[in-house]
């Protein structure tokens, strides 16, 4: 840290030596020929070595050669070489370059060419400061590799593994691919509120703000289901949003409390068109950001290839236990068997418990899971069997959910009673949680029941497909990422404790 300071503090000292000689350290607008990705393969398919270019980017290595000096730059694309030399930038101008410092920022004119080794290499005739860097950057052979500090400081992690960037390009291209696919489909994009009234569309703890004019609390979306169904009563009936979502959760490798999903509805559709959809959009991501159907992550062999393969729920976690999956009492019993503490968990939420930590973790995939009890889906039409099961499929691959997806409920009678059903269970468990001395949600009854979703229901919704993809979690898949925070920019972080 000392070594740091005392270098912040030379290059403060020539910062300040620059203003003082009339010279802004902190340039205007610097036309470039391209990024320097761009610049290089241009080069490669048409070398020219009298055409002028003009690269910009930050000095990373600089190796002198008493009049002579080849240097690197970055620009978050690429590294390209070049070389100033006394003659071609003249004394001043020579004694200038080799008075900055790794990290700043520089523009550079010259012709491209090439080195006798091959080196693709810009020969300078001139080269300017565009931004003073007052920081020196990590070291070159250790770099920035604390974790913690690489995701706390995004900015410095980009400069000090290129590799980064690279993730980050391949996220947006997939959201980009998702939305032209879609576009291509027919669907059309919207934007519902991420401030709701109501925290409905998923049983989630929801984060609360407050709206001081209306003097009211608010709370960020949990998700933008109900919002897009009252599309379809309107008459959208193909829609998608990609979505920011919130839920006021535990986070984890796989969980961050704000997250980005793909929510999407088609009306006069069901289940089986949400899963020929599902393997179609994700197999053509897989083969463009992999060049693959079957991918490795982490030593696991996932194959996207369609049809993908198909579990039941009961079915499996029955397998897992050795219990009848549909007997409560002998469920309880077994819990604590299997490290679950079944009390004040509903039999739904008993489920999911024994789901997360016998069942999920094993499953390569990805596989469609199929006919979950319907008390796990108060917004999904029955199965067609009747036999208590919803409508719905779960996408889980290398251990993880990527997808969910219904046919949708759109019986608002029947969608009543589910919310006031889930309601009175959220209550009665927050009331014996709080005889329990534990923290609770404050939420009612009327907080619980979107009144207004169920009244545009009443007005006609057709039946239809819906699906969410988690696009966090699907990019960790096609990158290789084994922690949720390696595909968000900013993942949410404590507060760092002062020195």
């Amino acid at each position: 840290m000392e070594a740091e300071n005392d270098q912040t503090a030379q290059r403060m000292e020539k910062l300040e030596a620059m203003r003082a000689a009339g010279r802004d350290p902190y340039g205007p607008k610097w036309e470039r020929t391209g990024q320097l990705r761009e610049i290089r393969r241009r080069f490669e398919a048409e070398p020219d070595e009298t055409a002028e270019v003009r690269a910009a980017g930050r000095l990373a290595a600089r190796r002198g050669h008493g009049k002579s000096t080849f240097f690197d730059i970055h620009d978050g694309t690429a590294k390209l070489q070049a070389n100033a030399t006394l003659d071609r930038l003249g004394e001043e101008a020579y004694a200038d370059f080799k008075d900055l410092d790794l990290g700043d920022i520089v523009g550079v004119t010259g012709t491209l060419g090439r080195t006798r080794t091959g080196e693709m290499t810009v020969w300078a005739a001139k080269v300017e400061l565009l931004a003073k860097s007052l920081r020196p950057l990590p070291e070159k052979f250790h770099g920035l590799k604390d974790v913690e500090q690489r995701h706390r400081m995004r900015y410095l992690d980009l400069i000090a593994n290129p590799e980064v960037g690279e993730v980050f390009r391949a996220r947006s291209a997939v959201v980009s691919r998702m939305r032209r696919m879609l576009e291509e489909k027919g669907f059309m994009e919207v934007e519902t509120p991420m401030m709701q009234a109501i925290p409905g569309g998923a049983a989630a703890r929801p984060f609360i703000t407050r709206h001081n004019t209306l003097g009211m609390d608010l709370y960020l979306r949990v998700a933008p289901e109900l919002s897009l169904k009252r599309l379809l009563v309107g008459g959208l009936d193909k829609v998608f949003e990609i979505n920011r979502n919130f839920r006021n959760e535990g986070i984890s490798p796989r969980h961050n409390p704000e997250f980005t999903m793909l929510e999407l509805y088609e009306a006069y559709a069901d289940l089986r068109d949400m899963m020929a959809l599902t393997e179609e959009v994700t197999s053509k991501l897989a083969v463009e950001c992999t060049g693959a159907m079957k991918i490795d992550y982490g030593g696991r062999a996932l194959d996207f290839t369609p049809p993908w393969p198909r579990i039941e729920y009961m079915e499996a976690v029955g397998k897992a236990t050795g219990a009848d999956p549909g007997d409560e009492g002998e469920l309880r019993a077994r819990a604590r068997g299997f490290g679950i503490e079944e009390k004040g968990l509903t039999y739904a939420a008993l489920l999911d418990e024994y789901w997360g930590a016998l069942v999920e973790p094993e499953i390569e995939g990805p596989v469609f899971v199929v006919k979950h009890p319907v008390e796990m889906s108060p917004l999904c039409r029955a199965h067609p069997d009747n036999d208590g099961t919803a409508d719905r499929f779960e996408v889980i691959a290398a251990g993880m959910e990527i997808a969910n997806a219904y046919s949708e409920l759109n019986d608002p009678l029947e969608q009543k009673r589910r919310f006031e059903e889930q309601a009175e269970k959220h209550v009665k468990l927050r009331r014996e949680a709080l005889e329990r001395g534990e923290d609770a949600p404050e939420l009612t009854t009327d907080d619980l029941i979107d009144g207004d979703f169920l009244h545009s229901l009443e007005y006609g919704m057709p039946p239809a497909g819906g699906l969410g993809i988690g696009i966090d979690r699907l990019v960790m898949l096609l990158t290789g990422q084994a922690n949720i925070r390696e595909v968000i920019l900013f993942p949410l972080l404590r507060p760092q404790a002062e020195e």
